[in-house]
C-alpha cells in the first residue's frame, strides 16, 4: 500500500480514456470461473470436438448437466454445436477461445510452482 497518496491526474485521465467496456469479457471470465465449464472447455481444447454423451462422461456427470454447461459455454459464444444425426457435437467457438483456457492454465501451473518454491 501507499505511504502517500498522489494521484497522477494525468495518468489516471489516460487510462480511464483508453479502458474499454469489459462487461463482455467478464461474462467470458465468469464462465470459465466455473470448474465444471473449464474442465470442458479444457477438454475441447484436447480433442476438437465432443458429443454430449462424451463430455458427461469426462465431467462425470448425467447428460443433462453437461448439456446445461455446454449450452451456457454456446449462448456467450465460447463453445459452438452441431447436430450430426440425433448427437449434439460441440466444440470451442475459435481460435481465441482456445488460447485463453490454455493460457490461463499453463499461468496456473507456473504460478503453482512458484508458490511450492516458497514453502
Amino acid at each position: 500500500m501507499c505511504e502517500v497518496t498522489k494521484v497522477n491526474e494525468d495518468v489516471v485521465f489516460s487510462v480511464k480514456q483508453q479502458l474499454p467496456d469489459v462487461t463482455n469479457v467478464a461474462k467470458i471470465f465468469k464462465a470459465l470461473a466455473d470448474e465444471t465449464r473449464l474442465k470442458i472447455a479444457y477438454a475441447l481444447t484436447i480433442e476438437e470436438e465432443l458429443c454430449v454423451c462424451d463430455v458427461s462422461e469426462i465431467i462425470g456427470s448425467s447428460t443433462a448437466t453437461a448439456s446445461h454447461h455446454l449450452r451456457y459455454l454456446r449462448d456467450l459464444s465460447l463453445a459452438k454445436s452441431e447436430r450430426k444425426g440425433k448427437l449434439v457435437y460441440y466444440a470451442l467457438a475459435d481460435h481465441h477461445v482456445n488460447k485463453l483456457v490454455k493460457i490461463a492454465y499453463e499461468h496456473a501451473i507456473e504460478e503453482g510452482e512458484k508458490i511450492g518454491e516458497n514453502s
